[in-house]
């Protein structure tokens, strides 16, 4: 593969930050993600970790100079440390930034291997500090273990940044203190807007909380104040005038952000999906298990730029609805 070819879709958008899954399996089961009796995937159709790490370096050959690891929890798949560490290689030589997303629950014993790797900053998911909600919400009373992974990530000199999903009557009263706790901790926060994927048990119109409302809310305690920081993500961040920190808003549904993208992904089992919100994709796992995958790898790169739409059609606008698509964030990659 060459260089030469950037991944350029019809947009004119370059592609250039892959957001691989190594698992849709979780230890935790949170109402707005998954069922309590969740599905997995059979382990035979999961790529191995040399596959996820050839189709890596191929992105990295098209130009792809940011890999965010995810799940599913990335961390409950054995011997994960091990694409950590190859990937690592690769700083420097293509590769700008490798980072993670995780739970946290599995974090404390990982955290010095992923510093070492060179992992330089991760994202890290938490709803809730009260111990109860949490336990409820995510249906696994492991608060403790999270925010010990948590303070081990600083400890290993990873800098973390705290994703939220405002959930309506859940945790919206606690979302300014999140915040303050957060900063208090040197840890930037990002709220995201619950994401119709997959069948859940509860309805999802009942806790969606639109961040404009919370933004309003927020306003009333803090003095925010619009940042040009920016990660390679979909966040828009204000700066936290009494905190000193940074509030980033993710709105795929009231504030759509997809003129920029600059994103795709590809599940654990090797399927490429150009945009979360739709269901065009590109089977990669056929490419890389052809007679010559390099060759079909590129190809079915190219046909997924063909394929990239404008934007997605994410809904929460009446109670009962379906959701936007049937598979599951995890399925998909977080």
């Amino acid at each position: 593969m060459s260089t030469s070819r950037p991944l350029l879709d019809q947009f004119a958008r370059r592609i250039t930050y892959l957001r691989l899954s190594v698992t849709d399996r979780c230890d935790l089961r949170c109402g707005y993600c998954m069922p309590e009796r969740m599905s997995f995937l059979p382990k035979a159709e999961v790529l191995s970790l040399e596959e996820l790490h050839r189709m890596a370096l191929g992105f990295i050959d098209r130009g792809i100079t940011k890999i965010r690891l995810t799940g599913g929890e990335p961390l409950v798949r054995r011997d994960m440390i091990e694409l950590v560490r190859a990937l690592g290689r690769k700083l420097g030589d293509g590769l700008e930034e490798l980072t993670l997303t995780t739970n946290a629950t599995q974090l404390a014993a990982h955290a010095d291997d992923i510093a070492a790797a060179g992992v330089r900053r991760i994202n890290i998911s938490l709803d809730t500090l009260d111990r109860d909600s949490f336990a409820r919400l995510a249906r696994r009373d492991l608060l403790p273990q999270v925010l010990e992974g948590i303070a081990a990530a600083q400890a290993a000199g990873l800098r973390v940044k705290l994703n939220t999903v405002a959930l309506k009557g859940i945790n919206e009263d606690e979302i300014p203190a999140l915040v303050e706790w957060a900063h208090g901790k040197g840890m930037d926060l990002t709220l995201i807007e619950v994401m119709p994927l997959g069948e859940v048990e509860e309805d999802r119109f009942d806790h969606y909380l639109p961040l404009s409302e919370v933004r309003s809310k927020l306003e009333g305690d803090f003095t925010l104040t619009p940042s040009d920081h920016r990660t390679g993500g979909p966040a828009r961040y204000f700066d936290v005038a009494e905190t000193g920190g940074r509030l980033g808003l993710i709105t795929p549904l009231t504030n759509n952000f997809c003129e920029g993208c600059n994103r795709i992904r590809v599940t654990a089992t090797g399927q490429l999906y150009p945009c979360l919100g739709g269901g065009e994709r590109v089977d990669l796992r056929a490419a890389l298990r052809s007679a010559d995958p390099e060759a079909a790898l590129d190809a079915a790169l190219d046909m997924a730029m063909r394929i990239k739409p404008e934007r997605h059609h994410f809904r929460i606008d009446a109670p009962g609805g379906a959701p936007a698509l049937a598979r599951h964030m995890s399925t998909t990659g977080g």
